[in-house]
């Protein structure tokens, strides 16, 4: 009950703090890219709030857990607040005055596709059950190298790339885009700090390094 109440909480501070952001600047309730963006934003990880709630607790909590101890990692989390604050706020006002009017196929592309992104991030967590939201090696964690964890080393953040990117063209907003933008570099700096942390704490990380060379893109980087 007491990590039902702490999930609920968290849920719905977070869609409240988003609603604020994006409807104020806006200076209306009707604007509906805006609605369509919580819809695919917060129903699937509603859903996968209780399916985890029901199968996988350990998972949740962990995924509750967001106090990052690693001073860069501080940093990481301080500048992605920034940023999203920034971005969602942009976007209202973008709604508001008409700055960037974006075709509506644009939206849909772009709603598809963070649809597909949630998708690819709900089959990591069902991967890994090590996953955290912050940097740390945990006793008795062992390497996981098999599904998306064969292809790339850091799938989850290909999800996430991916599902941030699409929010300011859900939103409807070219100039948000630019401020979604930065999101790359900020993950690019927290992968690198992670890596070095697992390297020197998790027995094999070195020898999946060199098994699987590409840490986000395949074939790329």
């Amino acid at each position: 009950m007491k990590l039902l109440v702490n999930a609920l909480t968290k849920f719905f501070c977070g869609l409240i703090l988003v609603g604020v952001l994006i409807f104020l600047p806006a200076g209306t309730l009707c604007y509906g890219n805006g609605w369509l963006l919580i819809g695919l934003l917060f129903g699937p990880m509603l859903i996968a709030g209780f399916v985890m709630l029901a199968k996988a607790p350990a998972l949740l909590e962990k995924r509750l857990d967001v106090k990052e101890k690693q001073g860069t990692q501080k940093g990481v989390v301080a500048f992605s607040g920034v940023m999203f604050v920034a971005g969602f706020v942009l976007a209202g006002l973008d709604f508001r005055f008409s700055w960037s009017p974006m075709p509506m196929p644009v939206t849909v592309v772009a709603s598809v596709l963070f649809l597909a992104a949630y998708g690819l991030y709900a089959e990591v967590m069902r991967e890994n059950a090590y996953l955290s939201r912050t940097v740390k090696v945990e006793e008795g964690q062992q390497v996981v190298d098999t599904g998306l964890y064969g292809i790339v080393r850091h799938p989850m953040y290909m999800a996430t790339i991916l599902l941030f990117l699409m929010i300011p063209l859900i939103l409807g907003s070219w100039y948000a885009l630019f401020v979604f933008a930065c999101y790359p570099v900020i993950i690019t700096i927290r992968l690198k700090d992670e890596e070095a942390l697992l390297a020197r704490e998790l027995p094999g990380y070195t020898q999946y390094q060199k098994k699987v060379k590409y840490r986000i893109i395949p074939f790329i980087w």
